[in-house]
């Protein structure tokens, strides 16, 4: 059963920030995300799953 959710659903619930994966990676499946002087990765999978690695 896959269910999907509706982003706007957990703005109005919650005030976590809420970003998009394929806006952070610009189309693509990578990304690089600075946190303390250090670099991950964000990776979309084939699969459609993140995957974030230092």
């Amino acid at each position: 059963m896959n269910m999907s959710i509706d982003p706007r659903s957990l703005l109005a619930a919650d005030a976590t920030p809420c970003h998009d994966a394929t806006l952070l990676t610009a189309g693509g499946n990578l990304a690089r995300i600075i946190l303390n002087d250090q670099i991950y990765s964000l990776r979309i999978t084939r699969a459609g799953k993140l995957i974030l690695t230092k």
